[in-house]
């Protein structure tokens, strides 16, 4: 896919989609989706915006088509000092279009982009119970054909101050890019 399109449509499993990239007028319609997806951290409706805006290229949202209903949503950025990987921040899928493999789909959407040229690896966090996450990114990394790592990045008691389960770090790859 080249960044010349903002959009993309996919119908191969369930009902038709519309990939593209998200846009500052999203972020409410992105807030009320990720509150509707526990267990994500809910974020300020502005850093919402600023995924939106700020993050746009490295992140995508899926929309029901016809209806433009708002199905999913990845958020996701290249880190300064790690310039050959997509860190994904975020993914939300509405309860109507879970079991579509919709999360892989979507990182997919990302990886195939101009804006992530070189990129060989997924970076993520992870709270140790959160199957359904531990679940999307196992297969991501089988899909692409890699392993993937994990080590506790962010500990309960260190770093959340005993109010937050521990954060793992999650890489996988290294694996082809998907761009150009």
């Amino acid at each position: 896919m080249s960044d010349d399109s903002n959009s993309s449509e996919d119908a191969s499993s369930g009902p038709s989609l519309r990939f593209s990239r998200p846009v500052a007028s999203d972020g409410a319609k992105v807030h009320q989706l990720v509150a509707s997806c526990p267990p994500l951290d809910p974020n300020s409706l502005y850093c919402n915006l600023l995924q939106c805006s700020h993050f746009a290229e490295t992140s995508v949202k899926a929309e029901s088509r016809p209806g433009g209903e708002l199905l999913g949503f990845v958020s996701g950025y290249r880190p300064p000092t790690a310039a050959n990987a997509l860190f994904v921040w975020q993914v939300a899928v509405a309860e109507a279009a879970r079991g579509m493999n919709l999360g892989v789909r979507m990182i997919r959407q990302i990886l195939e982009r101009d804006a992530c040229a070189g990129v060989d690896r997924v970076h993520t966090t992870i709270t140790p119970d959160n199957a359904a996450s531990w679940g999307l990114f196992k297969k991501l990394a089988r899909e692409l054909g890699c392993d993937y790592r994990s080590e506790v990045l962010f500990t309960r008691e260190s770093h959340f101050a005993g109010s937050h389960d521990d954060e793992v770090l999650v890489e996988i790859g290294p694996f082809k890019p998907l761009c150009g």
